[in-house]
């Protein structure tokens, strides 16, 4: 069930006041208010999460990338506040975001798109006929394994969609990891990420049934075309 507006707002005061740990999408939740985030990794580095960027509108990069590909009935996964939604929605493709943070979906649906508070991983009642999905901004990522995700959202796909998913550069290391947000002085409880590599794409991609069509770069980013493996 999505949180009202008074959950999400104590979590957002439990954040500025250091009170218990948050969950992963209270985090978030408390992130895109406004509030400022960090992401600390197991090895003791942390690094700011990038709100500032997912709150702005779509790039010209975002939009060659990940909207131009893009003609058919589009599944934004993890689709955050919604900058890609959105600029899909304007340009009058039929897309849905999903993401796990009540907070996002508010602000996805405030663009005016459609958006939905859902987990990838749980049942979804959003039809298996998309023309593309959308794994943006390391979102392969999501539940700490690749593979699994992959073959996830293939089981979503039209037989002749793509996925096109944004991947960390070549000669970074692949491999799953537990994080942690840290929203003002607290911290979140962990929760499962993966890194994958444009050098280890096709491998994981042939394990989840998929075939890699293209892989771009653009602006320093990285992203590939997956296709059912078949079509």
């Amino acid at each position: 069930m999505t949180p009202g507006p008074h959950a999400r707002g104590d979590a957002v005061e439990r954040a500025a006041s250091g009170g218990p740990a948050l969950q992963c999408a209270e985090a978030f939740d408390a992130a895109f208010s406004g509030r400022d985030c960090e992401v600390l990794r197991d090895d003791g580095t942390s690094r700011p999460l990038a709100t500032g960027s997912w709150l702005g509108e779509a790039s010209d990069t975002d939009v060659a990338l990940f909207v131009e590909p893009c003609h058919g009935p589009t599944l934004d996964v993890g689709c955050g506040p919604g900058r890609l939604t959105g600029a899909l929605a304007s340009r009058g493709v039929e897309v849905l975001g999903i993401d796990s943070s009540a907070e996002a979906v508010s602000l996805t649906l405030a663009r005016g798109a459609m958006a939905l508070h859902l987990d990838v991983f749980s049942q979804l009642s959003i039809g298996t006929a998309w023309s593309h999905v959308l794994l943006a901004d390391g979102n392969v990522g999501l539940g700490g394994d690749p593979v699994l995700l992959l073959r996830r959202v293939r089981a979503l796909l039209d037989e002749n969609g793509t996925v096109l998913v944004e991947l960390a550069a070549t000669g970074v290391r692949s491999g799953p990891e537990q994080l942690r947000l840290k929203v003002g002085d607290t911290i979140s409880t962990p929760f499962p990420w993966s890194v994958l590599g444009v050098d280890d794409v096709e491998q994981v991609a042939a394990e989840a049934g998929l075939l890699v069509m293209g892989v771009r770069a653009l602006d320093g980013r990285v992203v590939a075309t997956l296709r059912p493996l078949g079509a």
